[in-house]
């Protein structure tokens, strides 16, 4: 079997390593290229079994010592510009991009560039430069496949019928854990609580983002861009089994659903093999068992989360990028123990309704202006930087 080669970007979070199980398991891809942020030992692990041309450290303060473990056949690259460099130099054809937040945008722009195809994890990249991404992605005629388990079902379904066919898209939501809380109860909720996810097992930033329902918020603009779709076609429905990832209703008024288990290598292994899908040997789904399928509609809190993406879309330009900057500063000083639970979502919509406002001072990023890679660093530094002080959190 002729082995192609991936790049893998955050190879040691949870998309990351479970990636590297899906490379294990489906035998046909060889790792060109492992970066990870901060988790030099990991990435060190990772280097030593699957033996890549280079791994890339965000951190370069690991650099020295990384260059004297790692196996002599791989080169190392560190710092801002180290996941890019990966990216333009490995002769991997697919780049698969899993690094959490923002960070991600550039190294996905040069894989872009380069041709290749991306398997993106990553919504905050769409979110924040939505337009300039997938004008990048139709200039270089390449592929941009997703991960999420929402956004792989929606790819999934859609294939029942012509675009022109669709009525409307839902995104299903576990409802985070605090889903069965009071508005009230939820907003004093300590970091523990919003952590402990009943369904998924991911990391601290995403599991709040699914406490507050802003992954929701960022999925629904993603799925804006991605699937050209309006956000009047785009909805959003609790269901706490987490079984059905996404439904896709058809003008005729039939409702096409992909269901399955909770396990986000079904979505990994679809995207590396797509247009096919890997024969896996998986435990199948004992509906007996399962009972029952419960869905719930998003009120309080939820809803005005949710308005937040619809804002968003509407305005276009860089406001997904000052959204998702607000969040994510939000989402740290919380998680630091310096705000409420309550105050992430509240400062996230304040931000936003002073930048649609114009009150944020800049004349470069304004709604509506047509989007540059220089307005979207703009636009989220002045986000980050007016989050923390409405916080009264310590500056970067």
């Amino acid at each position: 079997m002729t082995q192609r080669a991936l790049c893998i970007l955050g190879s040691t979070g949870s998309i990351g390593t479970q990636t590297l199980e899906v490379v294990d398991e489906l035998g046909s891809w060889s790792v060109s290229g492992l970066a990870a942020g901060r988790n030099g030992q990991m990435l060190v692990n990772q280097a030593a079994k699957y033996r890549p041309a280079f791994a890339a450290i965000g951190d370069e303060s690991q650099a020295p010592r990384l260059r004297t473990e790692l196996p002599a056949e791989t080169e190392l690259l560190s710092g801002p510009d180290g996941l890019c460099e990966m990216v333009r130099r490995s002769d991997g054809e697919m780049v698969l991009s899993a690094v959490v937040g923002s960070a991600g945008l550039k190294p996905m722009l040069t894989a872009i560039d380069a041709g290749k195809t991306v398997a993106l994890a990553n919504k905050e990249t769409l979110v924040c430069a939505g337009e300039l991404v997938m004008g990048e992605v139709a200039k270089a005629g390449t592929t941009l496949l997703p991960v999420d388990s929402e956004h792989s079902g929606l790819l999934q379904c859609l294939l029942a019928g012509r675009r022109d066919e669709v009525r409307r898209v839902m995104i299903t939501s576990s409802g985070g854990a605090l889903r069965d809380w009071s508005d009230a109860k939820a907003a004093d909720a300590k970091a523990a609580d919003a952590l402990n996810h009943p369904t998924w097992e991911m990391g601290a930033k995403i599991t709040i983002d699914s406490a507050t329902l802003m992954n929701k918020v960022l999925e629904v603009i993603e799925a804006h861009w991605l699937f050209d779709l309006p956000a009047e076609q785009i909805d959003v429905v609790i269901h706490p089994q987490s079984m059905i990832h996404a439904m896709v209703e058809f003008c005729d008024g039939s409702i096409i659903a992909q269901m399955a288990a909770p396990d986000m290598t079904l979505p990994i292994a679809y995207a590396l093999d797509y247009p096919n899908r890997p024969a896996r040997n998986i435990t199948p789904v004992n509906f007996a068992e399962l009972g029952r399928l419960d869905f719930r509609e998003t009120e309080g809190r939820n809803l005005d989360t949710m308005q937040l993406a619809w804002d968003v879309i509407r305005l276009g330009g860089c406001s997904g990028a000052v959204l998702n900057g607000a969040n994510e500063q939000a989402v740290e000083a919380f998680l630091a123990g310096k705000i409420r639970f309550g105050q992430i979502v509240a400062t996230v919509r304040t931000v936003l309704d002073e930048w649609t406002c114009g009150d944020c001072g800049h004349t470069t990023f304004a709604p509506g202006e047509a989007m540059t890679l220089d307005a979207i660093v703009a636009a989220d530094a002045w986000s980050r930087t007016r989050t923390r002080a409405l916080l009264g959190v310590e500056t970067e």
